[in-house]
């Protein structure tokens, strides 16, 4: 021995025997839930199953009711939300209280190659390496059970209610289609998707097994497999590595140890972590986790004295510039090879969808998420994370963007914000040509504004005694709209007094507007407005004609509303209507081929006067007319209807010619479903 060893002797020598007769068949369970000090070795074990592949195991066990901690009244009304009153062979609980709980268990990991199982007998240390190691915890699948028959009970109760619950046609359509083949692309992300995996879970069947307490003896004889059933000297070898090979093979190092790097302020490294890596991967870090951010914070969240010219290079590599604010660029976030974890939708996808809602707040300080959605495509999931990573929702505003105008980031980088605009030129062409529509089809009705600046009282004085001189210089051209306007007051040269009334946007609610006229006098985006005609113009009837060819049903609030928000997309100086009174409105409903259907509203609607006034396209000269126009007598008797008579109606009127393409194409266009009544598209709110 060494003469550092001496201290350190050899006290007793252990021979150490692999068993392997429960190699592939022994676990340990862990109950995580309950103290080491209460066992659940003398509870009474109904059932257990497994399932080998998942390692997936249940058990169910008895509840001691008598016990004077049972509350029995409430175990007795969780048996009665979950049986019900009945009682049927199929209940999970076999008397009228909870007196049985279900155990599941969880992988408490993966790689059980570094474990086992380990018995000392007689100067001998048997081990055995583990199968599995499980965590069980008591399982609350009674709540969805009894979540389930409380929705079969209101299902029931609401189609018992209505006097029109008609049952439906046993005899039913069947549509044939046969599918395309699908693509590797879409093969990998199918298997990968949550619903795939859960369903090749539920594929495996169960194992069922007996249960044996800890004192029956096949339990006793089952132990004795933990010991090595070999005992010959030809199994056994000696050990013959060094103290530090013996060290290496017990404690093995990890590879993935090797490559493990701080990946951002929002996991549990610190920022300390996070500064030793490149100043490219910390701006880059630092922008995917925070997603928005002005360029001062980003320079708080890096080290003193670290180089400002050399942040800039980074952060335009990983983010574009909003607003004078800096947004993490969109293949950052959706890498090539990912997808959308909501509806696996590829990344080029939604980094198309993501680049347009960033050029649109670009433009506006608000979005509409409906407007953006109706643009890009995509499901609601996603158009939702994209407006989420970069504004914040406001009532009756929409979505706004996150952080106010960076004006003096503006100002003092005038070379970085021509860079990035010369940038978004390009984004914008690539866009217009992806989803089809041009830069003026977005009028900008919030424009992103700096930050108010103060002006004195005498340069606001001069500034208006210009603007009267040209406007008096100008008085000879357009004298007619001078007098017919109001807007602009003064002729003086002293003051100029410009009367604007903006036009609120918001996303799920109507404009408020007077009863009696839709848009009131004033001006609107700076231009004065005349008194009102006393019949619609031209430019009116093509208005309300385009807005209902494409809505087809629409009540007079919404029909305000729309008519409101294009006024407010008009440039400034664009001279299209004058003021428009409900009158004129209607008139040109009319004059579109349009009627007003008597919608027999509830006495107790709330519903103003402008929602319960109901219009509809009535002649298109299509043959598909005729469908409607049923569809349009059935709502005159009756505010909401079930299916079956509509389709009923259909036919007695039109013949077995209807098909359901017919009916479904009718719905859709026409009408809204809720809690499985239908009613005419603006209704809905009236009718509850």
């Amino acid at each position: 021995m060494a003469s550092g060893e001496d201290d350190d002797p050899i006290i007793q020598e252990i021979d150490v025997y692999l068993a392997k007769s429960l190699v592939d068949k022994l676990y340990l369970f862990q109950y995580p839930v309950r103290p080491s000090s209460m066992t659940y070795d003398d509870v009474t074990h109904l059932s257990a199953k497994i399932k080998p592949k998942q390692q997936k195991v249940e058990l169910d066990m008895t509840i001691n009711t008598s016990s004077p901690n049972y509350c029995r009244s409430k175990g007795e009304q969780i048996a009665l939300n979950v049986d019900g009153t009945n009682y049927e062979e199929t209940n999970t609980y076999s008397g009228k209280m909870m007196d049985k709980q279900m155990f599941t268990s969880i992988q408490a990991t993966t790689n059980t190659s570094r474990y086992a199982a380990a018995v000392f007998r007689k100067g001998e240390l048997h081990i055995t390496p583990l199968q599995g190691i499980l965590q069980m915890r008591p399982s609350f699948s009674y709540l969805d059970k009894a979540d389930s028959k409380h929705r079969e009970r209101e299902a029931a109760n609401e189609g018992g209610d209505s006097s029109q619950d008609e049952a439906e046609e046993d005899v039913k359509a069947v549509t044939v289609r046969f599918s395309r083949p699908e693509s590797e692309q879409a093969r990998q992300r199918r298997i990968q998707s949550y619903e795939f995996l859960q369903k090749k879970q539920a594929e495996e069947p169960w194992v069922h097994l007996h249960y044996h307490s800890v004192t029956d003896g096949r339990s006793d004889h089952e132990r004795q497999y933990l010991y090595c059933q070999s005992m010959g000297g030809s199994e056994n070898t000696e050990l013959v590595k060094t103290s530090k090979e013996y060290l290496a093979m017990l404690m093995p190092p990890l590879a993935e140890e090797k490559i493990v790097k701080p990946v951002g302020p929002s996991n549990v490294l610190s920022m300390a972590q996070l500064r030793t890596l490149p100043l490219g991967d910390q701006v880059k870090t630092l922008m995917k986790n925070v997603k928005v951010m002005p360029f001062a914070n980003l320079m708080g969240l890096l080290a003193s004295g670290t180089d400002s010219v050399a942040v800039m290079r980074c952060i335009q590599q990983v983010a574009l510039l909003v607003q004078g604010n800096w947004v993490v660029k969109s293949d950052v976030l959706y890498p090539k090879t990912s997808c959308s974890p909501h509806s696996g939708v590829p990344a080029e996808v939604l980094c198309r969808g993501r680049d347009f809602v960033m050029w649109r707040f670009t433009q506006e300080r608000s979005l509409m998420r409906k407007e953006v959605a109706a643009i890009i495509k995509l499901p609601p999931e996603d158009v939702k994370e994209f407006l989420e990573h970069m504004a914040v929702p406001r009532v009756n505003r929409g979505w706004e963007f996150l952080l106010p105008h960076d004006s003096l980031f503006i100002r003092n980088h005038p070379d970085v914000v021509h860079r990035q605009n010369m940038l978004w030129m390009g984004i914008q062409s690539k866009l217009e040509k992806v989803f089809s529509f041009s830069k003026d089809d977005f009028a900008s009705k919030n424009p992103p504004q700096p930050e108010p600046v103060h002006v004195s009282g005498e340069q606001r004085l001069k500034v208006a005694q210009e603007r009267a001189r040209e406007q008096q210089a100008s008085m000879p051209r357009d004298a007619g709209a001078r007098r017919q306007g109001g807007g602009v007051s003064g002729g003086t040269g002293n003051s100029v007094r410009v009367k604007e009334e903006p036009v609120s946007d918001g996303e799920d609610e109507s404009m408020d507007t007077s009863s009696s006229s839709a848009v009131p006098n004033g001006s609107v985006n700076g231009r004065p407005r005349g008194p009102s005609t006393s019949s619609p113009s031209q430019e009116l009837r093509d208005f309300v004609y385009s807005t209902f060819r494409k809505h087809l049903v629409l009540t007079l609030s919404e029909l305000k509303r729309l008519f409101n928000l294009h006024l407010a997309s008009l440039p400034p100086g664009h001279c299209l209507f004058h003021s428009i009174s409900d009158r004129l409105l209607q008139d040109a409903i009319l004059l579109s081929h349009c009627k007003q259907i008597l919608v027999p509203f509830p006495a107790q609607s709330t519903a103003a006067a402008d929602e319960q006034k109901v219009f509809a396209v009535w002649e298109t000269g299509e043959t598909f007319d005729k469908h409607r126009q049923v569809l349009y007598e059935v709502f005159m008797k009756n505010y909401r209807v079930r299916r079956n008579v509509i389709q009923n109606k259909l036919t007695q009127e039109l013949g077995d010619a209807v098909t359901k393409t017919d009916l479904d194409r009718l719905l859709k266009e026409c009408c809204v479903s809720v809690g499985g009544m239908w009613y005419l598209k603006g209704t809905t709110q009236s009718g509850h």
